[in-house]
């Protein structure tokens, strides 16, 4: 389950100012596998007041409520940034297809893939849509995860696309979590509009962004550049109509070609460009100048048996900012697993455990734009962070199929699993 907010009258009574004793503290700050011994953190009012060796505790933990954490390990809480948690049915026919010897284009061009999945998100009510949602968001949760955003992108007509939004706002409601929502109307030509994307970018992506921002839906604006979906020059118009609302962006750029999407995207200041298979370098480059970060996605990389992995060590010398996140979506990425997601990332793409562990707090929250709040744990930030039976940063990425958590704090509140 999801978790919930422990409450009984002890705990209450102190809960303004509580100090967590006696651990292995990883505040991801900088470097992600630098841990402090017998550490401490300070929390009042739900934000870290102080965090560090726990012989340097201010005078105002005297009076706190203590958590003795026993030697174990504990991280910023863990952030997804890029998910398509919300969606009807599955595709498991999709996959077996694959198997068979399809690639993603062939399942798209035959009807499949994305097209698929509005067919069964929009025969759904809200309500159906949450029922189906929560245990994939449950099972997140229970890694440790604080942070979670979530794409609209299924509905591919209006309604829909406000219909997938508002459940993730609901989500929100019914769990612990911070979930920050992306408007993915931009995400596939629905059958109506095949060879007439341009009209689709006029009567549904822009109409229904202007919709989704007037009932306060939407926190970023999203859209897929590639040859089975939009042009640049047609991400562009939509990226416009964000800034004219003052909306920030990101976009699926570079997955199965390169038609330049990433230095598009830099040139609005996207938060971040996403999957980056066939980056070069001169949209790393332009990349780093913008900010933007790389947001990798081992889970879409597995699931289509690419070859071509992301040009990790190019991101790495331009100096780009690298995340982690498991795509979690009906088809190329059925993945609600952050902790195999590091793995995988390791793994397949050759992150070091530092970039993994960063790139799944504090890179995950810059590609957010929430780094002043969440992702690393320092004095005025949210108190959120994961308590581990782990003592080395290695154990939480190595491991296969295996969840370490003890406990998660959000926003200064201790959540059962």
């Amino acid at each position: 389950m999801g978790g919930n907010i422990i409450s009984d009258e002890s705990e209450a009574r102190h809960a303004d100012v509580e100090v967590w004793r006696n651990m292995r503290l990883l505040t991801c700050q900088r470097d992600a596998t630098a841990i402090i011994d017998q550490a401490a953190i300070l929390v009042k009012n739900g934000r870290v007041v102080f965090a560090g060796a726990e012989k340097d505790l201010p005078v105002e933990a005297q009076a706190a409520t203590s958590h003795d954490l026993e030697g174990r390990l504990v991280t910023p809480s863990l952030i997804d940034c890029h998910t398509h948690l919300v969606y009807g049915g599955n595709r498991a026919r999709e996959f077996e297809m694959r198997l068979e010897g399809a690639s993603y284009e062939d399942v798209a061009r035959a009807g499949g893939g994305i097209v698929s999945s509005v067919k069964a998100t929009n025969a759904l009510s809200e309500d159906e849509l949450i029922a189906q949602s929560l245990p994939r968001l449950d099972t997140l949760l229970a890694e440790g995860i604080s942070t979670i955003e979530i794409k609209s992108g299924y509905g591919l007509n209006i309604e829909a696309e406000l219909k997938m939004l508002r459940v993730a706002r609901r989500l929100a409601t019914m769990r612990p979590v911070r979930i920050y929502t992306s408007y993915l109307a931009a995400h596939a030509v629905p059958f109506e509009y095949r060879g007439r994307a341009d009209d689709y970018i006029s009567e549904v992506v822009l109409p229904g962004l202007e919709a989704a921002h007037a009932e306060k839906l939407v926190d970023a604006v999203d859209g897929f550049c590639e040859g089975i979906a939009f042009s640049p020059a047609q991400i562009a118009r939509v990226f416009d109509k964000a800034k004219s609302l003052g909306l920030p962006v990101k976009l699926h750029a570079e997955q199965l070609s390169n038609l330049g999407g990433a230095k598009l995207a830099a040139s609005y200041g996207a938060l971040s460009a996403d999957h980056l298979e066939y980056l070069d370098e001169e949209g790393a480059k332009a990349m780093a100048a913008a900010g933007t970060v790389a947001v990798l996605l081992p889970g879409a990389f597995y699931t289509l048996r690419e070859e071509q992995a992301p040009p990790v060590q190019l991101l790495r010398e331009a100096g780009v900012h690298i995340a982690v996140a498991t795509d979690c979506n009906p088809g190329t990425s059925p993945l609600t697993s952050l902790l195999l997601t590091m793995n995988m990332a390791c793994t397949l793409f050759r992150l070091t455990v530092d970039e993994a562990l960063s790139g799944a707090t504090r890179e995950a929250a810059r590609a957010l734009g929430i780094l002043n709040d969440t992702g690393t744990i320092e004095a005025g930030k949210s108190a959120d962070f994961a308590v581990w039976n782990a003592t080395s940063p290695a154990e939480l990425v190595y491991r296969i199929g295996f969840n370490p958590l003890h406990m998660r704090i959000f926003r200064g509140q201790r959540i059962t699993r």
